[in-house]
């Protein structure tokens, strides 16, 4: 037979009507090998799937889903490297920017830190003038 493990495994799960309908057209095999013999050899191929057009027709039916599903999974692949590829590329950007920035970072956590320290000084003295100024009143 000319019909791969495949297809026939794919006929037997999905028509078992057409199953019922290939013992019809193998019966007419034996009538076309005898036209056959004035045919040329390309031609005994297609009286083989002309016989098998029930198997063949679902086979290219599920050759065109199958084709069908492998496009749009390769495009999803694209899609996939190109929004990695973007990702990455926003990572290294970030990146970029977090090491040019981290000394300005810094350097603003040491102004804020010291700016702190002198609300803390200046705090002190103002409470300091206060209890002067309370100091006199009494």
């Amino acid at each position: 037979m000319s019909q791969s493990l495949w297809e026939s495994e794919v006929v037997n799960q999905t028509q078992p009507e057409q199953l019922t309908m290939e013992p019809e057209t193998q019966s007419a095999e034996p009538e076309q090998p005898a036209a056959e013999s004035n045919q040329p050899e390309a031609e005994p191929q297609s009286s083989e799937t002309a016989t098998d057009s029930g198997a063949l027709a679902l086979s290219v039916d599920d050759f065109s889903a199958l084709e069908e599903r492998i496009l749009r999974a390769v495009s999803l692949v694209k899609r996939e490297r190109q929004a990695r590829s973007a990702a990455e590329e926003r990572a290294a950007f970030a990146e970029l920017q977090v090491e040019e920035q981290t000394p300005l970072v810094e350097s603003l956590q040491k102004e804020v830190s010291s700016l702190h320290a002198e609300r803390d000084d200046v705090r002190k003295r103002v409470e300091r003038l206060l209890e002067q100024l309370d100091a006199l009143e009494l």
